[in-house]
C-alpha cells in the first residue's frame, strides 16, 4: 500500500488531509457491509457520505482500501480512465481471500482493463442490444410461466429463491448461451462459492472448473454442429477463426453465467420480499402494469444488490470531494452509497414508482457498466408482473425474521425465501 504523503504548507490542523501525518490520520474504518435493513444501504454510508466520503478502511482480507460514498464521486470514479479494474494489480481491492488469486488466473474480463476488457465486450454486445433482447420477451414469457406452473403445482410453502428466483434467472442465461437446463441449482452452487468472501482459492478454481468443464463440452458440441444460440456465435465468429483460445472463451462464458444469473436472482427474490411487506405498492403494479418498467428501475435503485462489484486500483492519484487517493491504492464506488444519496434522490429510502430521472448506477457506470443490463431489466420486468398478475395471495410462510439474508457475498440477497399462497 502506497504510504500517504507528507503534510503541506497548505495543510491546516482543524482540516486534516489525506496526505496528513499519520499520527493526525484517523484510523481506517472497518468495511461496512452489513444491512440492518435488506431493502436500503448499510446504515455507515450515510454517515460516511457526510462527513468522511472518500473513507480509508480495512477490508475483511485485512488489507486497506478506499471506499466512495457519494453520487457525482462515484459517477466520476468509475468513468475516470485513469483507474484500473485489473484484478492483477497489487492493491486490487478483493473482498474475498480467494478472490484475487483465483480471478488473476482466470482473468474475468469484467476484471480487466482496455484493450483486453473492450475486445471481449464487443463480442457479447451483439446478443444484449435493445433489439435483440426485447426479441427475447416471448421466449422469457414461456419460461417464466413454465417454472411458475412447476411452482404452484408443487404446492407450498416453498423456497422461494430455489423455485423460483433462482429458476428463472439461471433459464434464462441457459436459454440465451444454448445450455441444457437439467441441473439449475448446480449453477447456483458455483455462484455461491465463486462469489463468496469466505471462499480459498482452492475452492473458487475448483467450482469454476466444473463449470469449464461442462461449457468446454458444449463448445467442442457446437464447433461440430452449431446451433442458434451465443456459444455458437461465439465459437464461429471468435473461436474457430483464432481470435480467442479455448481458455479466454470459457472465462467469458463463465463470467457472463456468474454475474447474470446471481445479480438477477437476488433481485427477484428481494423485490418480491420487498412488495410482500409494502402491498400497497404490489397492488399498484397489479392495478397498473404499465408501469413495471419505472418500478423496475426503481427497485434496483433501491436495492443495489451489486453494491460492492466496482472494485477499483487508481492507477494515478485521483482527486475527489477534496481528498486524494493515491496511485496504486484500491477503491471500492459503493453503488448502494450513490444510489441513496439524498443530493441525487429525494427522500432516497422511499420506494417510489413515480419517480422521475432516476438515473440511478446499480449497473455501474462508464466503460464498465453491465453488458446484460438490458436482459436484466427484461427478467425482472416479466418474473415481477407474472407473480403479481397470478399469484395474488403469495405471503411469507413463517416470520419475517426467518427470512436468510447473505452479507458475506459479492452480490447482496436472500439465501432463503420460504412462501405460500
Amino acid at each position: 500500500m502506497t504510504n500517504p504523503a507528507p503534510p503541506t504548507a497548505s495543510d491546516t490542523p482543524d482540516e486534516p488531509t489525506i496526505g496528513a501525518a499519520p499520527a493526525l490520520a484517523a484510523p481506517p474504518r472497518d468495511f461496512p457491509i452489513q444491512r440492518g435493513c435488506p431493502f436500503a444501504a448499510p446504515a455507515e454510508y450515510a454517515e460516511m457520505r457526510t462527513d468522511d466520503p472518500v473513507a480509508r478502511v480495512t477490508l475483511p482480507t485485512k488489507r486497506e482500501a478506499w471506499v466512495v460514498t457519494r453520487y457525482d464521486d462515484v459517477r466520476e470514479l468509475l468513468s475516470d480512465p485513469r483507474v484500473s479494474a485489473d484484478i492483477g494489480r497489487p492493491n486490487f481491492p478483493a473482498l474475498g481471500e480467494g478472490e484475487q488469486e483465483a480471478g488473476a488466473r482466470f482473468r474475468p474480463f469484467i476484471r480487466t482493463d482496455a484493450p483486453e476488457h473492450t475486445r471481449y465486450r464487443r463480442m457479447l454486445l451483439p446478443a444484449f442490444t435493445v433489439r435483440r433482447v426485447r426479441a427475447m420477451r416471448p421466449v422469457v414469457q414461456a419460461r417464466v410461466d413454465e417454472i411458475l406452473d412447476g411452482m404452484l403445482d408443487a404446492g407450498g410453502p416453498v423456497d422461494f429463491v430455489t423455485a423460483y428466483a433462482n429458476a428463472v434467472s439461471t433459464s434464462v442465461i441457459c436459454e440465451l448461451l444454448g445450455i441444457p437446463r437439467h441441473n439449475l441449482e448446480f449453477f447456483r452452487d458455483v455462484t455461491r462459492i465463486s462469489g463468496s468472501r469466505n471462499s480459498t482459492a482452492e475452492q473458487v478454481s475448483e467450482a469454476l472448473g466444473g463449470l469449464f468443464g461442462l461449457l468446454a463440452e458444449l463448445i467442442a458440441e457446437r464447433r461440430e454442429d452449431p446451433r442458434d444460440d451465443l456459444i455458437s456465435k461465439l465459437v464461429t465468429d471468435h473461436l474457430v477463426p483464432g481470435n480467442v483460445t479455448m481458455d479466454q472463451l470459457l472465462s467469458t462464458l463463465g463470467i457472463t453465467i456468474n454475474a447474470g444469473r446471481e445479480t438477477t436472482t437476488s433481485m427477484i427474490a428481494l423485490s418480491t420480499l420487498l412488495l410482500l411487506e409494502q402491498p400497497e405498492l404490489m397492488e399498484e403494479l397489479r392495478q397498473d402494469p404499465s408501469r413495471m418498467p419505472a418500478a423496475v428501475d426503481e427497485l434496483l435503485r433501491v436495492l443495489s444488490v451489486a453494491d460492492s462489484i466496482p472494485l477499483r486500483v487508481a492507477a494515478e492519484d485521483i482527486e475527489l470531494s477534496g481528498r486524494t487517493v493515491p496511485a496504486d491504492d484500491g477503491v471500492i464506488a459503493l453503488l448502494a452509497g450513490a444510489n441513496h444519496d439524498p443530493e441525487q434522490f429525494d427522500d432516497p429510502e422511499r420506494v417510489d414508482f413515480h419517480r422521475t430521472d432516476n438515473h440511478h448506477v446499480a449497473f455501474g457506470y462508464g466503460v464498465h457498466q453491465c453488458v446484460g443490463q438490458h436482459l436484466a431489466r427484461l427478467e425482472l420486468e416479466v418474473a415481477l408482473e407474472t407473480l403479481i398478475r397470478r399469484v395474488p395471495t403469495l405471503h411469507l410462510a413463517g416470520d419475517r425474521d426467518q427470512v436468510v439474508v447473505k452479507h458475506d457475498s459479492a452480490t447482496f440477497g436472500l439465501e432463503e425465501l420460504m412462501v405460500t399462497w
